[in-house]
């Protein structure tokens, strides 16, 4: 047996309780008996070779090629977990891991933990995260052309758009943060979109996130990506986490497109034919409700955001510090009461003289539109106020919702 096959199954000196570790590597694993001894070793070695007080720990997620063994033969801790999921195995290993810093990385052999001291010394020198950044290291067959070219730059593109990350390799798995961070991050999903879940908190709590360059490396054994479902999992998981981008934007878009249609028609300007003005104005309300009813599903969302997942959000903070339930109310009300006074002056028109008018009948449209939209202000008011009874207020909190 040469000396490498034995640092590979000879089990590596592991730090005792009394060390101080600083860093823990994190693998999560899933039938990985090819490449998990080795990670490992590279990992425990490079530590060593460095001075690094540090440890291996692997996340196993219900291996059953002996991955378990192999791992704890290379020196490293072993924590199971049942729960199926890349991101329940990487919870289970944060929640083992002791060292000041975790680094994560996969058990695949595509990261280089040689490599590991490259995200220690921004750590040390003040980062709260530092991500590697594949793209200028890609070896030959390491990332196949629909991730290179399509999958890893709409997915990065967009979570830079929404969340300001400045990231250039979102979906990286090679990673550190400091330990501490995690009841901050209060991460949460269990699959493949743990990785975006990890980059947007982070963003979100406002942390100092650095890049490293590093090399990527074709993997050993068979890979456990989903190309379209687990990206769609991640897009899903982006949009659903941005009510900006999924509804506010969307919504005022509807809005905006509806008031100008109804403007057109009620103007009489000759986009529309006269047969057609009163369809296009029941068009045009019916995109104004919608985009209503969207823009308020959005407030909704960023209020569960910052009232229940603690986000920090400074532009809903300033409209909770400003309104208060009874602006919705009157705002609402003034709305209903515009409606409802178009519709009685139409209905006792309608009575008296008879249906038909062309005028009354775009009236009593902006009538019923008004009446909806009122409806939505005064019911969506009182659900922001039911959503922020959550919150404990502050003694100088004197305009949160209540």
């Amino acid at each position: 047996m040469s000396a490498a096959e034995q640092s590979l199954t000879q089990p590596q000196a592991r730090p005792t309780e009394t060390d101080v570790l600083e860093l823990s590597v994190v693998i999560p694993c899933l039938n990985e008996a090819e490449s998990i001894a080795i990670v490992v070793d590279k990992a425990l070695r490079t530590m060593a070779d460095e001075g690094i007080s540090g440890e291996v720990v692997v996340a196993d997620n219900g291996s059953t090629d002996g991955s378990q063994e192999l791992a704890e033969q290379a020196g490293a801790r072993v924590v199971n977990e049942p729960r199926k999921g890349y991101g329940s195995a990487y919870l289970a290993g944060f929640d083992a891991a002791g060292g000041t810093y975790i680094l994560m990385g996969d058990a695949d052999d595509t990261y280089d933990f040689t490599q590991l001291g490259r995200f220690l010394g921004p750590l040390h020198d003040g980062a709260d995260m530092v991500i590697g950044n594949r793209m200028s290291g890609l070896h030959p067959g390491s990332m196949p052309w629909l991730h290179r070219y399509v999958g890893n730059p709409v997915l990065t593109g967009i979570l830079n758009l929404f969340f300001r990350t400045g990231v250039s390799d979102a979906h990286c798995g090679m990673r550190a943060f400091r330990r501490d961070l995690l009841p901050a991050l209060d991460l949460r999903t269990t699959g493949m979109e743990f990785a975006s879940e990890l980059v947007i908190r982070s963003s979100k709590l406002g942390l100092d996130v650095r890049q490293v360059d590093i090399e990527y490396h074709p993997r050993k054994g068979e890979s456990k990506l989903s190309s379209f479902s687990d990206g769609w999992r991640h897009l899903r998981f982006l949009l659903v986490h941005s009510p900006t981008w999924l509804f506010l934007i969307p919504g005022t878009a509807l809005v905006v497109l509806g008031v100008l249609m109804g403007v057109i028609v009620v103007t009489g300007a000759e986009l529309f034919g006269r047969v057609w003005d009163v369809h296009a104005l029941i068009a045009a309300s019916l995109t104004t409700i919608v985009g209503t009813q969207v823009l308020q599903i959005g407030m909704f969302g960023r209020a569960y955001a910052a009232y229940y997942l603690n986000e920090h959000d400074p532009p809903f903070d300033r409209m909770r510090d400003r309104l208060r339930l009874e602006h919705g109310l009157i705002a609402g009300g003034l709305v209903l009461l515009a409606g409802l006074v178009t519709c009685v002056v139409i209905a006792v028109s309608w009575l008296s003289r008879g249906f038909g008018e062309l005028s009354e009948q775009k009236l009593a449209v902006i009538g019923m539109t008004l009446v909806v939209v009122g409806i939505q202000i005064v019911f969506g008011s009182f659900f922001l106020s039911v959503l922020g009874l959550s919150r404990r207020p502050a003694a100088s909190d004197e305009l949160a919702p209540h």
